[in-house]
């Protein structure tokens, strides 16, 4: 039945959509039910495969793991529904979210609600900076890594470069730094054996 494999995207996507709460991370569990357990797309050592090179790439974790699930199945048109009904539910409750807000921003509880709200981001966002670091010291080393926080804080704040152009700066760096590291003859913690 070639039907069905869409039919199981669809199905798996939709449901890890909708009880995915807290983020890409914690739906993880479902999408190994849905591939592993239930399906059975993948073997568990392949799902812990997928997932590592999913943390590895780039993006949000929900959204590769679905893309490449989906494509495994059906190639690039599973990749593209797998992805679309995974972010269905919470593109639509965003929406109903954002114009119930839009529609009450004059309403004094509606401001409080987000005012107090932004100490909970400042926080996440901290945490999230404070993991950063710490993947960038691994890769780097603490002296490097601090060297280039600065710099990259100081190019972006101070001379208002842009983000995307120092994103790319520092990912062609990457790309060579083993090979720099190599070059003068220095290891640290983060270089490859």
């Amino acid at each position: 039945m070639p039907g069905r494999a869409y039919t199981q995207i669809i199905l798996a996507m939709l449901r890890i959509g909708v009880l995915g709460y807290g983020g890409g991370p914690s739906s993880i569990p479902l999408f190994r039910h849905e591939a592993v357990t239930k399906y059975a797309w993948v073997s568990d050592d392949e799902f812990s495969e997928i997932l590592a090179l999913a943390n590895a790439l780039p993006g949000p974790i929900a959204t590769k793991m679905a893309a490449y699930l989906g494509y495994r199945l059906k190639h690039t048109l599973g990749a593209i529904l797998a992805v679309g009904v995974n972010i269905l539910p919470s593109s639509i409750a965003m929406m109903v979210v954002l114009v119930i807000l839009t529609s009450l921003q004059k309403e004094a509880w509606v401001k409080g609600m987000t005012t107090a709200v932004i100490p909970v981001v400042f926080v996440m966002l901290g945490m999230l900076a404070y993991d950063f670091v710490k993947k960038s010291w691994k890769g780097l080393g603490k002296v490097q890594g601090t060297l280039f926080g600065i710099a990259a804080f100081g190019v972006l704040v101070l001379f208002h470069f842009q983000s995307g152009w120092m994103v790319i700066l520092f990912l062609v760096y990457g790309a060579f730094h083993p090979s720099i590291l190599k070059r003068l003859g220095g290891r640290h913690r983060g270089s490859p054996e």
